[in-house]
């Protein structure tokens, strides 16, 4: 896949595609034969700071943590974002999550891997 601006984190996507963040700014997600689906910044209007981890849930949500702006954001497929994590991250870099609703947060600033339970309801 060309043409990306710094790329750092990668997920699998139930597709069959996949999510990047760049450093730029800004996270892609592709299809399975590799094709620009969407950039989240533009589809939801979202600024991040600097994108780093990201993976996606069960539902097909995209989560994404911010290591600049100390987040870690839920991008549905439909709908607005939310923000999942807003407090406790000094240095968020990976992001995992589980069928369960768990969502691990690695926060290289605290040497650690923070755990928390996230359930989001449809609109």
């Amino acid at each position: 896949v060309p043409n990306l601006q710094g790329p750092r984190y990668i997920s699998p996507a139930p597709n069959g595609g996949f999510v990047v963040s760049e450093e730029c700014g800004d996270v892609k997600v592709f299809t399975s034969s590799r094709k620009l689906l969407c950039s989240l910044s533009s589809k939801y209007g979202h600024r991040f700071g600097n994108p780093a981890g990201v993976c996606v849930d069960v539902d097909g949500s995209i989560l994404v943590a911010d290591e600049q702006r100390r987040t870690v954001h839920l991008f549905p497929e439909h709908g607005a974002p939310v923000c999942l994590v807003s407090a406790g991250l000094r240095r968020p870099n990976g992001v995992g999550c589980s069928s369960f609703g768990h969502l691990f947060v690695a926060d290289a600033g605290e040497n650690c891997v923070k755990v928390f339970k996230y359930c989001v309801r449809p609109p």
